[in-house]
């Protein structure tokens, strides 16, 4: 298969960036890796409580780029962020064949080394996008499932404005380009963050993106039916519609998404403090709505 970096010189550039923008976060927090079986595994932990978030970002993203959301995670429990191995950022380069069987394995590799340090408290694990099918695809043996914008329970959505906005960005990326990705991943009253800009511009020049992944089988999604699932999507998601993600979450999973008013698919970036407090409610919280 195609190797994740066009060059040995791009993934340094992407780990680079990666490395200055965790060095630069004023949040306490550590930094580790770890062997798995997909390699390499970075993890950032921050935050203290009987709480553990396991929180696995999308496609194209990763701690470092999710700081925001890691931040108001911390202040309420301890947060461990995994970069998924495949995707830009300080784990290993290698994507699992098949993707879904490799993830899943790769999950419980990781849970099993967090829950040996946390013996004790609730482990939730939280993805966004990509993350979120990775999320489902691994033990149900948790205390809560939390997807945001999930991919794993439709096919993604490519209407011919995606193609229109995505495609150039991949085949030629500028700084224009990536925000206007941005512009079409966010709610209409949201500004993407230049950061963003300069992250995705760069992971256009310097790696071979992938496309998301499909709906995840039946007897993966349906492990879940009864246990503490939440399911959280955006009002204006172009790739994973609002009504769409309902309609999956309530005949797969029998629950009931909640759509966030006025956000898109990057919800995690556009209202980090909200998702952190859909995050971490608890069965029997108002917030929580039906979970």
């Amino acid at each position: 298969m195609p190797n994740l970096y066009r060059s040995s010189s791009g993934q340094r550039c992407v780990r680079d960036w990666c490395t200055q923008r965790l060095a630069a976060w004023p949040v306490p927090h550590a930094t580790s890796t770890v062997e798995t079986s997909l390699g390499e595994t970075h993890l950032l932990s921050a935050g203290e409580g009987g709480t553990v978030c396991v929180y696995l970002p999308g496609t194209n993203f990763n701690a470092a780029t999710s700081l925001g959301l890691l931040g108001h995670l911390a202040r309420r429990c301890r947060v461990v962020a995994a970069d998924l191995p495949g995707q830009p950022g300080l784990s290993s380069p290698t994507r699992p064949r098949p993707e879904t069987q490799g993830y899943a394995s790769w999950l419980a590799e990781v849970l099993t080394g967090i829950r040996a340090e946390h013996a004790s408290g609730r482990l939730v694990v939280a993805g966004h996008s990509r993350g979120a099918a990775v999320a489902m695809s691994g033990p149900t043996d948790v205390d809560g499932l939390v997807l945001v914008s999930p991919a794993g329970l439709v096919g993604v959505r490519v209407g011919a404005g995606v193609l229109r906005t995505a495609l150039p960005w991949m085949l030629r990326p500028t700084p224009a380009r990536s925000r206007a990705l941005l512009r079409l991943m966010s709610g209409q009253a949201s500004t993407p963050a230049p950061l963003l800009a300069e992250w995705l511009t760069l992971v256009a020049r310097e790696s071979r993106s992938t496309g998301a992944p499909g709906p995840l089988s039946d007897d993966l999604v349906e492990r879940w039916r009864g246990r503490p699932v939440r399911v959280l999507v955006g009002e204006h998601d172009h790739f994973f519609p609002s009504d769409r993600v309902g309609r999956a979450a309530r005949d797969r999973l029998g629950v009931e998404a909640e759509v966030l008013p006025g956000l898109g698919h990057l919800a995690v970036e556009e209202a980090p403090e909200q998702v952190a407090e859909a995050v971490l409610a608890k069965p029997g919280d108002a917030r929580a709505g039906r979970w």
